[in-house]
C-alpha cells in the first residue's frame, strides 16, 4: 500500500468518525429538546385575552402583525406552525431601513429588534390568539433585553401594532396577564410604535425547518413547537407554511 492509499484511507476513517460523532450529538440534542419540551418551565399556561379583535362577515381575510421575542428563528418557526397563518417572515423592526442588516443590528444600537411579520386569516386565528401563543410558548415576556442565550436590545420582547385595534388588544392583554399574576415576574414586553418592517437576509428564513438538528434550534426552539402542539392543539398544524426562496 503506497502513501497515497494510506492518506486516502486515513481521511476516509476521519470523515466516518466525524459523521458518527455529529450524528450522535444531533441525536442527543433532539432527545434533550424532547425532554425539556414537556418541562414545567418550558411554557406557561395562560388565559386567552378578554379583549380581542371583533370578527364579522365583513372582516377581511388577511391581516398583518409584527412580534419580537428573541432570535427570530424560533419566533418564525412557531408561527409557521399556527393554523390560519399564511406567511411568517423573519426581519427587523424598530429602526430605519438603512440599518436593517444583520451584522449592524447585532451591535444592539440600531433600535431594531429581531422581529417576525405574521400574515394571517383572522377568521381562522385572531390577533388575540396569536398574542396568547406569543406570550405562552414563543418566549419569556419577563426577560428584559434577552431571551435564552441571546442578550441585547435586538432580542427584546416587543409588539408592534399596525393599527389602533391591535394596540388596544395588546395593551389590554398585558394588563390582564399582569393582574392575574400569570408570570412569576413582571412582564417587560413593550408595545412600540410601528415604524416599518424589513425582511432579514435569505439565509435566516425558514431556519428552524431547514436546520432542526442544529444544537441552537434543538435546545432553544424545537421545544416551543412541541409546546404549541401540546397546549394549542386546535391551532397547531404539522406542516409549516414557509417563506418562498424568491421572497
Amino acid at each position: 500500500m503506497d502513501i497515497q492509499d494510506r492518506i486516502a484511507r486515513k481521511r476516509g476513517r476521519s470523515r466516518a468518525v466525524a459523521f458518527w460523532v455529529s450524528l450522535g450529538i444531533a441525536a442527543l440534542a433532539l432527545l434533550f429538546a424532547q425532554h425539556v419540551a414537556f418541562a414545567a418551565e418550558a411554557a406557561v399556561v395562560i388565559a386567552p385575552p378578554a379583549l380581542d379583535e371583533p370578527i364579522s362577515a365583513s372582516t377581511a381575510h388577511e391581516e398583518t402583525a409584527v412580534f419580537a421575542g428573541g432570535c427570530f428563528w424560533g419566533v418564525q418557526g412557531v408561527f409557521q406552525h399556527v393554523r390560519g397563518v399564511t406567511k411568517a417572515v423573519s426581519g427587523y423592526s424598530g429602526g430605519t431601513r438603512e440599518t436593517a442588516d444583520y451584522e449592524i443590528v447585532s451591535g444592539g444600537e440600531t433600535g431594531h429588534a429581531e422581529s417576525v411579520q405574521v400574515t394571517f386569516d383572522p377568521s381562522k386565528v385572531t390577533y388575540g390568539q396569536l398574542l396568547q401563543v406569543y406570550f405562552s410558548v414563543i418566549h419569556d415576556p419577563t426577560q428584559l433585553n434577552r431571551q435564552g442565550p441571546d442578550s441585547g436590545t435586538q432580542y427584546r420582547s416587543a409588539v408592534f401594532p399596525l393599527n389602533d385595534t391591535q394596540r388596544r388588544v395588546a395593551q389590554s392583554y398585558i394588563a390582564q396577564l399582569e393582574k392575574a399574576h400569570a408570570f412569576a415576574a413582571p412582564i417587560v414586553t413593550h408595545v412600540e410604535p410601528f415604524k416599518g418592517f424589513y425582511p432579514a437576509e435569505a439565509y435566516h428564513q425558514n431556519y428552524l425547518t431547514l436546520h432542526p438538528n442544529s444544537a441552537y434550534i434543538a435546545f432553544n426552539d424545537m421545544p416551543k413547537v412541541a409546546n404549541l402542539k401540546r397546549l394549542f392543539p386546535s391551532l397547531y398544524r404539522d406542516k409549516p407554511v414557509l417563506v418562498e426562496a424568491s421572497q
